[in-house]
């Protein structure tokens, strides 16, 4: 199996989708503080679309990312990119806490935005985004990579979209991730920067609990997070879990933590459990120790014909290929701004119901 030490630089494999060709789709990366912006553009560039320039305030950064990207040649400024016509969206994994005001100029451009998780770490953006959204119909949408770049977990949704398991009571994710201290920038220890271990990393698990079970309106029962084993960075959440119950009556539960051992070979062993009335899903989303070569992407399932497992990689991720449509034909097959409005609303609502706000 292949290695990936860090969640913060893994780009998945996966073979791509192009459903455009010719340069129709023109975008830009722009804010590369987080190591997402390497999946992030890769997907983008699976799809079809041309990645036609690249920005942030570190030239050290930039130079990293044409290690990568070769190709794809610097802009001199943020104003280059977003005054160029010819450029439709922009891929920002700035700071977390500065996303917003990114996404807002991206918007206001006349520009889509596609930003890494969490794409808010406050209410207030997220009420400010839904305006801007109505305000200039363009797209402001977050990349929740734990299910959209991730084989066994789209596989997983489309067997509960297509009735597969029955009805979905409950969905149950463990979410691990490597610490990497050392690799680690200083604002990754600051919780006014990073937003809290439930808005950023939990963000991921309370858009599949959505997704799963069909619904958009949840409500959290309880939420915690604290630091159990990190005294030398006092604001860093290194463990959280919430409960949630969706309107439909499903309940939801993720544990999200930085405690993956030195000797995992992969950043995370994370799973996640769909319980429906007909049948049940595991996903082994990043190494599946049980079979031979510890493959990632494993899926397995019981239903009344039986037991399954599949395994996943080279199914694709085919969120990439739809937003790269969306864009262009202005329709929300990858995913609705709705629904993502949505799980960033339940996130930040769990990270302040754990830190006793509300």
């Amino acid at each position: 199996m292949q290695k990936h030490s860090t969640g913060y630089d893994y780009v998945p494999d996966g073979g791509s989708e192009k459903v455009i060709e010719g340069g129709a789709l023109k975008f830009a990366a722009a804010g590369l503080d987080h190591g997402h912006i390497y999946a992030m553009t890769q997907g983008m560039l699976s799809a079809g679309a041309e990645c036609k320039c690249v920005w942030d305030p570190d030239p050290e950064k930039i130079k990293n990312f044409q290690k990568k990207f070769p190709q794809i040649k610097a802009a001199k400024s943020l104003e280059e990119i977003l005054s160029d016509s010819e450029i439709k969206l922009v891929a920002n994994a700035g700071i977390p806490a500065m996303r917003f005001e990114m996404g807002k100029k991206v918007l206001l451009s006349g520009k889509d935005f596609f930003v890494d998780k969490p794409p808010f770490t406050t209410l207030g953006q997220l009420e400010e985004a839904e305006a801007l959204v109505k305000k200039t119909g363009k797209k402001y949408m977050p990349y929740f990579a734990e299910r959209i770049h991730n084989e066994a977990a789209e596989k997983a949704n489309e067997l509960v979209k297509a009735g597969a398991i029955g009805r979905v009571l409950q969905v149950l994710i463990l979410a691990p991730h490597r610490l990497s201290k050392s690799a680690r920038p200083d604002w990754f220890f600051k919780k006014d920067l990073y937003g809290g271990i439930l808005c950023d990393i939990g963000s991921h698990q309370f858009e599949q609990f959505l997704e799963f079970t069909g619904c958009d309106e949840a409500q959290v029962v309880s939420a915690r997070a604290c630091n159990m084993a990190n005294p030398e960075f006092p604001e860093l959440q290194d463990f959280g879990e919430a409960l949630v119950k969706t309107k439909n009556g499903a309940s939801c539960y993720c544990r999200v933590d930085w405690f993956t051992p030195d000797g995992l070979p992969v950043w995370g062993d994370g799973r996640t459990f769909i319980l429906g009335t007909e049948g049940y899903i595991e996903i082994r989303k990043y190494i599946d120790y049980s079979r031979e070569g510890n493959p990632p992407q494993t899926l397995y399932y019981a239903d009344k014909k039986g037991v399954h497992c599949l395994d996943c990689r080279g199914m694709g991720f085919p969120f990439f290929a739809k937003f790269a449509l969306d864009i262009l034909n202005r329709t929300e097959n990858a995913m609705t701004q709705s629904h993502a409005f949505a799980a960033a609303r339940l996130c930040l609502t769990a990270q302040m119901k754990a830190d006793n706000k509300i």
